[in-house]
């Protein structure tokens, strides 16, 4: 027998976290109206119809609503995006971005 030794070679994996995501939210105001609501929804989110209308009346009953998840960048992004869609046109239409637990 030889005296040699051997170390098994360990080779390290890096784990790569998956980015936190963060919720886009719609706040209602009783000024904007519906159906541009309803416009910029499957302008920005690329909603239908009907999945549109769902998020706006669902906002306009409870105050808010959550309008997609993404990642912060994105959301952020397409929150800005709506919401300056609305002050283009004199609404004061709102979205904002959270964290999601």
């Amino acid at each position: 027998m030889s005296d040699t030794v051997t170390t098994p070679k360990t080779k390290v994996k890096t784990k790569v976290e998956r980015p936190r995501l963060h919720k886009v939210i719609l706040i209602n105001d009783d000024y904007t109206p519906r159906e541009f609501v309803v416009m910029v929804l499957k302008a920005e989110f690329r909603m239908t119809e009907d999945q549109a209308f769902k998020v706006m009346l669902t906002a306009h009953q409870r105050g808010v609503c959550v309008v997609a998840v993404f990642t912060k960048d994105v959301a952020e992004t397409k929150a800005t995006r709506a919401t300056d869609a609305g002050r283009a046109k004199g609404y004061p239409l709102l979205f904002t971005t959270e964290p999601e637990e």
